[in-house]
């Protein structure tokens, strides 16, 4: 019997949630593995995962012998391998609109503001703060303004596409870990109202960061 797929995650990493989300939507059991990206300076920089994922991040699925990185990489083979329910719209439109929504978090707010950009943005947690909120309302205002156009139950249309998969772990950089960067979510009603209906659901619920193995004890949902 081959043996389950590992997934090296930190419970609060936006780019793990994505992965976990799809994971628990497409019902495939694989074995967690907590990287601690703050204890000790960071379990990611270690010499064993960094022959995991050289780039020193997570998350990484592990198949096998085989790592596979970056999280929208990941959601493609798992897409391939687990095709139902299918998170990428058929119509070519609808397919490369939901990639675009999906792109513009993942490649154009959430690393912009991820630990390590900050570390570098300053010593100083307001001036982090500052930063962060900035790209986050930025990469929201888009979205809000791009999903108008795209928009049904979810960001494309009726079904649950990789957009909203994307869309709800960017929620938790902006108003979670105690309002951290205050980002005003009046402003994106849209938004507000897709991810509410998104966090309503059982795979979603599941991936929260709160109910993770290696969320502490005192931010864990009871």
């Amino acid at each position: 019997m081959a043996s389950k797929p590992i997934l090296y995650s930190y419970f609060r990493s936006s780019a793990s949630w994505r992965v976990r989300i799809v994971l628990a939507l497409k019902g495939v059991e694989y074995e967690y593995k907590a990287v601690n990206l703050v204890k000790d300076g960071g379990l990611q920089h270690s010499e064993e995962f960094k022959a995991i994922n050289p780039m020193e991040q997570v998350p990484a699925f592990v198949i096998g012998e085989t790592a596979l990185t970056q999280s929208l990489a990941i959601i493609d083979y798992l897409e391939d391998m687990y095709p139902k329910p299918a998170l990428t719209p058929q119509d070519p439109i609808k397919k490369a609109q939901a990639r675009a929504l999906a792109e513009l978090i993942a490649a154009g707010t959430q690393p912009i503001q991820n630990l390590s950009v900050l570390q570098k943005v300053s010593d100083k947690p307001e001036e982090r703060a500052e930063w962060a909120r900035f790209w986050i309302d930025r990469g929201f205002s888009a979205y809000e303004k791009m999903v108008q156009n795209t928009a049904g139950k979810y960001s494309v249309g009726d079904d649950i596409t990789i957009a909203d998969v994307c869309l709800v772990p960017q929620l938790y950089n902006a108003q979670s870990c105690t309002f951290r960067f205050k980002v005003d979510m009046s402003k994106f009603p849209t938004i507000t109202r897709i991810i509410n209906t998104c966090s309503e659901l059982p795979a979603f619920q599941a991936a929260d960061p709160h109910v993770q193995p290696d969320c502490p004890e005192d931010l864990r949902k009871q």
